[in-house]
């Protein structure tokens, strides 16, 4: 554990999240520098603690990707005893964040609008499925449905084949993001309003802002963008083509770019095809564009490739591997493999912090915790004494 760094320094998260949006949120938040305090059910903790293999020495690696910087306190706040730590918690806390159903909290008087009467400073964030408002708000949210649901897997995958899911629950994951950008915001506004708010996000609304172009062609045409694979619908070459080694991308992004491929290429009769000379008119005879271009591309190999074109300015790059991605110096010049210290695991690697501030860094300070890590600690600090604490135990509040 180092001392905290980042432009979160001093603020307080209590996190009553599970699984992936909301740690997500958290871990953002941690490693900006935010304390968060991990509020897990004493007898089974994160539902994420359960999910593998793979493990590493016990630990799930899916839990260990997405809750570092943070420490963990085991409590049932559905207890009295419980309940009453919650509540010193609170009096302690600058955010709140929570993905329980809409609904759930509010039988406990932890709502937003029950704990905002009593902290009015709390920044109070909810993540969701749907929201907390509309039709659908009780719902529950899961990621391969609102990938479904939110449009995503209607364009992802071949023409000619099923929908397909994304590689990560992207649902999630951009909800946390969107998440953990309300709650700087509101941080933010409470410096002139000295009140916090509600940050209400919900994974259908983050999955519908990542349409972005594709709505932008349904709202001009009043036709649902279909399925291309790798194709862009409104850039062409822009796909994936087999190379003599392997898969590549190539990400022709304009007109000029088009002329420096094909002089590399030595596709000098297409450079000068009418049918090819604009982006608008390649993409209007993209299968006979894709044609040319597949039968070209896999004459080299994608390092013939990538060394030709790259200094040229022509954007491609090879399809890799994620032990590929990992292993590649760039990462490790930036910062974006860290290897941090386990209770139980030992040395145990993780995924960086992408956002690069030059005077306030965000830094892995904490790795992920055990099950109730620092329960006491907390407790303690709290000003609960070690009888109150064993009463605490003993009655399965903590």
């Amino acid at each position: 554990m180092t001392e905290a760094t980042g432009p979160l320094q001093g603020v307080t998260v209590l996190d009553l999240t599970r699984v992936l949006s909301g740690p997500y949120c958290t871990m953002m938040l941690g490693d900006m520098g935010a304390r968060v305090i991990k509020i897990e059910h004493p007898d089974r903790g994160d539902d994420t603690r359960a999910w593998g293999p793979p493990f590493v020495a016990g630990e799930s690696t899916y839990f260990l990707s997405v809750n570092r910087n943070k420490e963990s306190v085991t409590l049932d706040f559905k207890r009295d005893g419980g309940r009453r730590v919650l509540e010193v918690l609170l009096k302690k806390a600058d955010v709140l964040v929570e993905n329980f159903r809409p609904g759930t909290l509010a039988r406990h008087a932890l709502d937003y609008p029950s704990v905002a009467t009593r902290f009015p400073r709390l920044v109070y964030a909810s993540v969701s499925g749907y929201g907390q408002t509309g039709p659908r708000a009780p719902e529950p949210g899961y990621d391969a449905v609102l990938q479904g649901e939110g449009g995503l897997m209607s364009i992802t995958g071949p023409a000619d084949g099923a929908p397909s899911r994304l590689g990560v629950a992207v649902a999630d994951i951009v909800t946390g993001m969107f998440a953990a950008n309300g709650i700087v915001l509101a941080l933010y506004a409470r410096q002139t309003t000295d009140r916090g708010q509600h940050v209400d996000v919900g994974m259908l609304d983050s999955i519908a802002a990542l349409l972005t172009y594709q709505a932008g062609i349904a709202f001009a045409t009043g036709r649902s963008p279909e399925r291309m694979g790798n194709r862009h619908p409104s850039i062409a070459p822009y796909d994936t083509y087999a190379a003599k080694d392997g898969t590549i991308v190539l990400a022709v992004g304009n007109d000029e770019q088009w002329q420096r491929f094909c002089r590399i290429a030595g596709l000098f009769e297409a450079a000068a095809d009418a049918r090819f000379t604009t982006n608008e008119s390649r993409v209007r005879h993209c299968e006979a564009l894709t044609a040319i271009v597949a039968g070209v591309m896999h004459q080299r190999t994608r390092a013939e490739w990538t060394t030709a074109l790259v200094p040229a300015g022509v954007p491609c790059g090879p399809v890799r591997a994620v032990d590929e991605v990992l292993a590649d110096p760039q990462l490790a010049a930036r910062e974006m493999v860290q290897y941090v210290n386990h209770a139980t695991a030992g040395s145990i690697p993780l995924l960086g912090f992408p956002i690069k501030l030059s005077a306030t860094p965000g830094a892995i300070r904490r790795a992920p915790p055990t099950l109730g890590q620092d329960t006491e600690a907390v407790l303690r600090e709290l000003g609960f004494d070690g009888e109150e604490i064993d009463a605490l135990r003993a009655s399965g509040a903590i």
